[in-house]
């Protein structure tokens, strides 16, 4: 159906003849602002995210004992004292949690990281992305104007040729007056702060990847170092076999079995060089950089990264708001919504003004007459009678979205939970593994070093060497294994926690 108003005349007062232009630009800002967006209705936006319970506390309990570790230099035990507050409870503030780690190559690999690395600035490219689509969906509030000029030359038969010259200003204009265009708007601006977020969940990952890279390259560092060390020993020991042998004392098995036990300690430095090389060029890849660029880390060995001493646990409502990624999925919920009403406004008639302004003679000297103003003012409505159903289908989809959305955001969040608690859970079972290989490290030692004694002074027969020295680099190596998976699990814990990002900030990119 189809109503409209049409007015044309080719001679007038140039005043009337901007009226159809001049009206479409005056009404549009004020119509065009008329109603708030779905984004400042606090009460839709409540309404649309899922009712969930959350548990009044984490069901694992944390202790804030610190564990002790052995080898902690004076630069990082300096380190984790300053990311204490004054009252010496509370650690580096979640946001830059990796300065509490008081290792200076970490601070640096991740806030290079964080500048340089292509997921961060991919990130930014689609909240750049996500601000154009939105920008495109405002100015759809706006009148559209456009200017035209042409020129045409025709001839009919035997007549002269005729010249005809225009020129001309139009505008058009839809009030919205179902709303359409403002759910439009309200989706684009969820969808931004939406990327937003993203961003600053792409910025929390990339600390974690990175300081999990790191701390796993120290730990292999740490496991190579322990290699070298029982190399040696082995090597002695094979040593005074050898001569023990000669000497008559003991047997060529003991000969071979010491040569078997010291290429097997031998065997195992290639894969932890191996190992090491894979995991330095996979810092140097997070960090933006070519692989190459990783054989600074590798010349240079340093201690696993120690945790802070001691952390305090917010409440899980607490921790839930405080995380990007479930910001990110609320926004999702939000821009769905806007999504339904869009499609349910574009079932109802919509209203269009138009007007033009133009200039129309045979030769380019007569446009300047008042014979050849025209303009046009149109007021048009516009409705569907018979879609087949396709309006309404329409929005059943947007709902569809819209739960899958409600869906994800309710599953976001139960694994938030999860993240904390199964981080939480690590970090009990690894410290307490920590102390118990601590132990059985310095008993192996000492046992290793009486076995080889005795050896030489042929007390003991080679076996038992041979038992000792393998129960020593097992011991150590599954220390050293276990000390980097506990700071392992603090940049777990950080992480489900939603550190690495100030969420009281707006976001922006």
């Amino acid at each position: 159906m189809m109503a409209s108003i049409r007015k044309t005349r080719t001679a007038g007062h140039a005043g009337r003849a901007l009226a159809g232009v001049a009206l479409v630009l005056a009404l549009a800002p004020g119509w065009a602002t008329a109603e708030p967006t779905l984004a400042a209705r606090g009460d839709a936006n409540a309404a649309a995210l899922p009712p969930l319970l959350l548990p009044a506390q984490w069901s694992q309990v944390w202790e804030q004992v610190p564990v002790p570790m052995p080898g902690q230099v004076p630069e990082q035990a300096s380190a984790v004292d300053a990311g204490r507050s004054s009252s010496g409870s509370a650690p580096t503030e979640v946001a830059l949690w990796w300065r509490g780690f008081g290792d200076r190559e970490l601070m640096a690999r991740v806030e290079q990281a964080l500048q340089a690395n292509t997921s961060v600035r991919s990130a930014l490219a689609a909240v750049e992305q996500a601000r154009a689509l939105r920008d495109v969906a405002q100015a759809g509030r706006w009148p559209e104007v456009g200017a035209s000029a042409s020129v045409q030359r025709s001839r009919s038969g035997d007549a002269a040729v005729g010249n005809s010259w225009r020129a001309g200003l139009d505008a058009a204009w839809d009030p919205d007056l179902a709303g359409r265009q403002r759910a439009s708007i309200s989706a684009g601006e969820a969808e931004l702060q939406a990327a937003r977020y993203g961003l600053e969940q792409a910025r929390v990952d990339l600390a974690a990847e990175v300081a999990l890279s790191y701390i796993e390259l120290r730990g292999l560092q740490a496991r190579l170092a322990i290699a070298r060390a029982n190399l040696a020993a082995q090597q002695d020991t094979l040593q005074i076999t050898d001569w023990r042998v000669q000497a008559g004392l003991a047997s060529s098995l003991d000969l071979e079995q010491a040569r078997a036990a010291t290429e097997q300690t031998r065997a195992q430095i290639p894969v932890l060089r191996t190992s090491l090389s894979k995991t330095a060029h996979a810092l140097a890849l997070l960090g933006g950089q070519m692989p190459a660029a990783s054989q600074t880390l590798l010349e240079t060995v340093r201690p696993v990264p120690l945790p802070p001493t001691g952390l305090v646990l917010s409440f899980p409502a607490e921790t839930l708001r405080q995380r990007a990624d479930l910001r990110a999925a609320e926004q999702r919920v939000l821009a769905a919504l806007a999504r339904v009403e869009q499609a349910d406004a574009a079932r109802w008639p919509s209203f269009q003004l138009a007007g033009s302004f133009g200039l129309a003679a045979a030769r380019p000297a007569d446009l300047f007459e008042l014979a050849s103003l025209t303009r046009t003012l149109l007021a048009g409505l516009s409705a569907s009678l018979f879609d087949g159903g396709a309006a309404r289908a329409q929005v059943r989809a947007q709902q569809a979205a819209l739960e899958q959305s409600r869906i994800g955001y309710e599953a976001a969040l139960l694994g938030a939970l999860q993240q904390v608690e199964d981080a939480l859970a690590a970090l009990a079972g690894d410290r307490e593994r920590l102390v118990r290989l601590q132990a059985a490290a310095e008993a192996a030692a000492n046992a290793e070093l009486l076995a080889r004694q005795r050896y030489a002074s042929g007390l003991i027969d080679f076996r038992t060497v041979l038992d000792t020295q393998r129960t020593l680099l097992s011991a150590q190596s599954e220390l050293e294994t276990t000390r980097a998976a506990l700071s392992a699990d603090h940049v777990r814990l950080y992480l489900a926690l939603g550190g690495g990002w100030t969420p009281d900030a707006a976001p922006q990119p």
